[in-house]
């Protein structure tokens, strides 16, 4: 749904990262390694938060009632 702001493990900020990380991975599935490594995220329950996330806010969101 919402990329965490935190990570759940350690507690690094992680959420600033996402639109950065998504706009860079966009259409190329083999360079998430290398993108990572530029972003300073060396721990693996940080790199978990980005590339397990799946943003389905937009699905989601049609189904709220205002």
């Amino acid at each position: 749904m919402i990329v965490p702001i935190r990570c759940w493990s350690c507690g690094k900020p992680v959420g600033h990262l996402w639109e950065e990380f998504a706009e860079k991975t966009k259409g190329a599935e083999d360079q998430k390694k290398k993108v990572l490594d530029q972003m300073g995220l060396e721990r693996y329950c940080c790199r978990t938060m980005l590339l397990t996330h799946v943003n389905l806010i937009e699905d989601v969101a049609q189904f709220k009632k205002f």
